[in-house]
């Protein structure tokens, strides 16, 4: 499909993609490119022959590449992109898989003045608590949902090879305004993933904390999973999707104190109701085919 993949961030994601890739035979070559601070985790990666080669010096990383992706943090998005627009090509597709979509076509617009028509936001909805090249893995995006976000200006035929090109590594591909993608992240990824860090938090200060850790069982774990997630990577996650983030952290606190006021006034009826209305939700989640 590409001759030459440049993957730029070649962690968790960048691996898998590079993986993916290479066992679909979506790439002739793959490279990878980071910054001088992370050439271990990038030998790592040849080593692993999840890459073929890497590079430290943009130029050479990109040079003939018919597919570039950014798999860094959304954070450096901007960065990446100033890096890349002195060597821009209109023969070279360009995507991302940031997890916040509205900041990365912003970042897109303020070096470019407008997004390039042949730069295709993605956002694949795949990820795991462990990072680096290490944690990659082939499968990751199986059966996964995968959104892209077009603008007005994309490309379709640079879009259609984006779109094949994630079907072919078993992901799920739907097509969704920025602002939406943004606002229903934010609800099911970004919210949950502030609770348990906030959750693990709180407990964390307290005194007796070894106490209550040595005595938690699955519930805790189970609930607490996402908040092995890299700190760095949620705490830009958080900025850069601060507008759609606080209503919802707002409507959270009312419905705590919701079911803090039930518990305060004994109606155990209510309560129920609210616990029975959020099972039921839950198991019709459950039954959505790519949570089976």
């Amino acid at each position: 499909m590409f001759k030459k993949l440049c993957v730029i961030g070649v962690g968790l994601i960048g691996g898998s993609i590079a993986k993916a890739a290479r066992a679909n035979g979506l790439a002739e070559t793959i490279v990878g490119f980071g910054r001088t601070d992370d050439v271990e985790n990038l030998q790592l990666a040849v080593d692993l022959n999840v890459i073929d080669a890497f590079y430290t010096d943009i130029e050479p990383a990109i040079f003939a590449a018919d597919c570039v992706i950014i798999a860094t943090p959304v954070a450096a998005t901007k960065n990446v992109l100033q890096m890349l627009k002195p060597l821009w090509s209109e023969n070279t597709i360009y995507s991302d898989v940031g997890s916040t979509k509205g900041n990365v076509i912003e970042a897109a617009k303020s070096v470019f003045g407008n997004v390039p028509d042949n730069f295709i936001p993605a956002h694949p909805i795949a990820g795991a608590e462990q990072s680096g090249v290490k944690a990659a893995l082939v499968d990751l995006f199986l059966n996964k949902r995968l959104i892209i976000t077009p603008l007005e200006n994309t490309n379709s035929n640079t879009l259609n090879k984006v779109q094949q090109f994630w079907e072919n590594c078993g992901a799920l591909v739907s097509i969704m305004d920025v602002q939406k993608h943004d606002n229903i992240l934010a609800a099911t990824s970004h919210l949950p993933h502030l609770l348990a860090f906030a959750l693990v938090d709180m407990l964390g200060q307290r005194d007796e904390q070894e106490e209550i850790f040595n005595y938690a069982a699955g519930g805790f774990r189970d609930f607490t999973r996402i908040a092995s997630s890299d700190p760095t990577m949620w705490a830009a996650i958080c900025a850069a999707n601060k507008t759609e983030l606080l209503p919802l952290l707002e409507q959270f606190k009312n419905e705590l104190s919701k079911v803090q006021n039930l518990i305060e006034t004994d109606d155990y009826t209510k309560l129920f109701d609210l616990f029975a209305y959020a099972n039921n939700a839950r198991s019709r989640f459950l039954m959505l085919p790519q949570n089976h």
